[in-house]
């Protein structure tokens, strides 16, 4: 009686070991590519919430002056109270400081839209 090689439901035993082999290789394989983009996660995490701490926290301008920041408020201020002492000093005629005031403060919030329009 001759032996051969016994015959399995999967195919021949060496090559269902071939392909275990194969399959573990290539889910160690994955493993390690798993580990490392959890490193790298990690890590960028990591990096995100360091920069987060360091990075100064954004200020709500409230509703009032949502519109101007706080530079550009801080120059309207400035400008107006220049051009007003300018009148105040340069003119003479009372009258004149007052009409001339009054105009300033009438004028200002449309020179404001002019000169700092956020429409193009």
């Amino acid at each position: 009686m001759t032996r051969g090689q016994p015959c399995s439901a999967t195919g021949w035993p060496p090559l269902a070991k071939e392909r275990a082999l194969r399959r573990a290789a290539r889910e160690a394989e994955a493993a390690k590519l798993r580990a490392k983009r959890a490193r790298t996660v990690a890590r960028r995490q990591r990096r995100r919430a360091v920069v987060a701490k360091l990075r100064p926290k954004q200020r709500r301008t409230g509703r009032l002056f949502a519109r101007r920041s706080r530079g550009e408020r801080a120059g309207i201020v400035v400008i107006t109270i220049v051009l007003l002492a300018l009148v105040w000093f340069l003119v003479d005629d009372p009258g004149l400081k007052i009409v001339l005031t009054l105009l300033t403060v009438l004028c200002l919030p449309a020179l404001v839209i002019v000169a700092l329009g956020r429409r193009t």
